[in-house]
């Protein structure tokens, strides 16, 4: 199995994402989108950042499960409930992203939504992930 990112020089330089990536041989894993629940089912995390860092974690944590590592993930889809508020934090996100899946980025889309499932939640991420 081999995933590949491709960033073609005639784009912008992505910061966080890669433009494309080409995956082959391997299963593919579809992961639900995860807010930042903990074990009991709450929200935690009062700020995007707080909810960010566990979202992120609960996804990673069900791609583990099944043998994958955050290297594995080709794509990943944020739901913001403020995208002004995402952009005035992706620095913090961006070192929240290196310190939990590290610098192997997927593609990436952020899409500002009115509300998620639990009015609490301010951000959540699904995505899928290509293992051998």
């Amino acid at each position: 199995m081999s995933i590949e990112r491709v960033n073609p020089a005639e784009l912008s330089r992505p910061t966080g994402f890669s433009h494309a990536v080409v995956a082959t041989g391997g299963r593919v894993v579809f992961l639900a989108g995860q807010t930042a629940l903990d074990a009991d089912g709450k929200v935690v995390g009062e700020t995007l950042v707080e909810q960010f860092e566990r979202a992120l974690g609960n996804l990673l944590t069900a791609l583990e499960a099944v043998g994958g590592t955050p290297a594995d993930l080709a794509r990943v889809t944020v739901y913001a409930t403020d995208v002004a508020d995402y952009r005035a934090h992706v620095s913090r996100l961006g070192q929240v992203w290196r310190r939990l899946a590290g610098r192997d980025y997927p593609a990436m889309a952020v899409v500002g939504v009115v509300r998620l499932w639990d009015e609490r939640a301010l951000v959540e991420l699904d995505g899928f992930a290509v293992l051998p």
